[in-house]
């Protein structure tokens, strides 16, 4: 059989890669924006004063950090669907409760791992700061709000990048729960066509190209940044 990929890129099977690639980018997007506004909540609790509070998300964040996020997402669509009352569960699966539970999982996954960047930007930024804050009368809340969040989101914007990356990367486990992403596509057109070499190195392109964008706009953010004074 001869190495044929631009057969595959024609009439049903490009609809395929093209509704997979929708999905990756959807599934991507919703995860990167939740998990980032949930790893500042997560990095603020860790910061504040209530031993309870960093307990919990010590806990949250190593749990996350240290079990393969394949297991949480089999978890969340197995495990967490079937605990749910009956009427809450048919209502999911209704509901594309595919994608939803991906989302949940990688949502909390990435949450995890960016939280523990922002903690390590917070540590470069100078405790005198947050002294600054409470001398001027901000709260704890508004100090990390205005002052100490914003600086640590700048400090860690490489390793941000990073995780990122990751996640656009992990957005393919979630062909394990039948979420017709950009792999999926790939493994229903082998199927049909059995054509697995090009199926897949199709995909590869893709992601390749993907992950060069995302380090790509990664880049331009922080060279912008940088000539603006905000890392130094």
């Amino acid at each position: 059989m001869t190495f044929q990929p631009l057969t595959l890129l024609q009439g049903q099977y490009l609809d395929w890669l093209l509704r997979g690639m929708e999905t990756t980018v959807k599934l991507f997007g919703f995860c990167l924006i939740s998990g980032f506004i949930l790893a500042l909540i997560l990095t603020a609790l860790r910061l504040s004063n209530s031993r309870f509070l960093q307990a919990v998300v010590a806990i949250y964040v190593e749990y996350h950090r240290n079990v393969p996020a394949l297991v949480q997402l089999l978890l969340w669509y197995f495990g967490i669907s079937s605990a749910l009352p009956l009427l809450m569960s048919d209502w999911i699966n209704q509901h594309s409760s595919e994608f939803l539970f991906a989302y949940i999982a990688l949502t909390l996954n990435a949450a995890a791992f960016m939280s523990e960047d922002l903690r390590s930007g917070v540590r470069a930024i100078s405790a005198g700061q947050m002294e600054a804050c409470r001398a001027m009368g901000l709260t704890f809340t508004q100090s990390m709000r205005d002052v100490i969040l914003p600086q640590a989101v700048r400090v860690s914007i490489p390793p941000l990048i990073s995780q990122a990356l990751a996640l656009f990367k992990s957005t393919s486990l979630a062909m394990a729960i039948s979420v017709t992403e950009l792999t999926y596509a790939a493994k229903e057109i082998d199927n049909e066509t059995f054509r697995t070499f090009e199926s897949y190195a199709i995909v590869s392109v893709i992601y390749l190209i993907g992950s060069a964008v995302i380090v790509g706009l990664g880049m331009t953010y922080e060279h912008i940044n940088s000539r603006r004074g905000g890392v130094r």
